[in-house]
């Protein structure tokens, strides 16, 4: 009996140092030409993650991002976008990368209007930069946006994949639960990083390292969670201390 109930106690102090924020994927992602980037999080559908930095200009803030997806099959798109207006696809700013007819990886922009279809064109930020690789069935996104004045530090976001390209445009995604499902919030700030959610390449695509004082607002949110972590197993470390105590009288 003492024996089972210290492998039970033993059990619960190892489950509650094994956080979700320690299990990111985002976090063991890497990037070549020294490209870095302040903040990441694994988007909650389609295997999707993205990558950030956001520098905060009075007079043009930029956001910079990486967000890696598979498509849903070898000759498909991936997609991620802002969307100033609304929470889902329609009023989507949107980057969208595929291979050409010559095999190239290609990024284009999309401002989608309707369900119905979209068109190419021009997006509501200025895109300072934007390329894609493909590697391994799957597609990064590398772009840099230029955010306008006065922009919150709550984004909506938009992310899909599709299987197949006609005539140089995306054919529609599946309309699974999952499809319907990508969109969410993105929040600029460093706070993001304490929430769970990640923290913002320095400067355009291909960037430098992140700063001591970002680094510090990243490592602040696992830092709380090792030692919230840290006193719940010192209260069953006692805990055991006392129960084995009773098995020795």
């Amino acid at each position: 009996m003492g024996s089972s109930l210290l492998l039970l106690i033993a059990a619960a102090a190892v489950s509650l140092l094994i956080t979700p924020g320690s299990s990111q994927t985002c976090k063991s992602q890497k990037f070549g030409e020294n490209t870095t980037f302040s903040s990441c999080m694994d988007l909650p559908t389609l295997n999707a993650f993205l990558h950030w930095t956001y520098i905060n200009s009075s007079a043009n803030p930029t956001l910079s991002i990486a967000f890696i997806a598979t498509p849903a099959s070898p000759n498909g798109w991936v997609a991620w976008a802002l969307n100033p207006t609304g929470t889902g696809m329609v009023g989507a700013q949107a980057l969208l990368a595929f291979r050409d007819s010559t095999d190239a990886a290609v990024v284009k922009t999309y401002s989608i209007t309707s369900r119905s279809s979209i068109t190419e064109s021009p997006i509501s930020y200025e895109v300072l930069s934007k390329r894609a690789e493909f590697s391994g069935g799957t597609v990064t996104i590398f772009a840099t946006l230029v955010l306008p004045p006065g922009t919150g530090s709550r984004l909506n976001q938009v992310w899909q994949v599709g299987a197949s390209v006609r005539n140089g445009a995306p054919v529609a995604h599946a309309m699974s639960p999952e499809n319907l499902s990508s969109k969410g919030t993105l929040l600029l700030e460093s706070t993001a990083a304490k929430n769970g959610n990640a923290p913002p390449p320095e400067g355009i695509s291909g960037g430098g390292p992140s700063t001591p004082a970002k680094r510090n607002a990243n490592d602040s949110g696992g830092g709380s969670m090792i030692s919230v972590s840290g006193f719940w197993l010192y209260g069953i470390l006692v805990l055991l201390g006392v129960v084995l105590g009773f098995q020795m009288v």
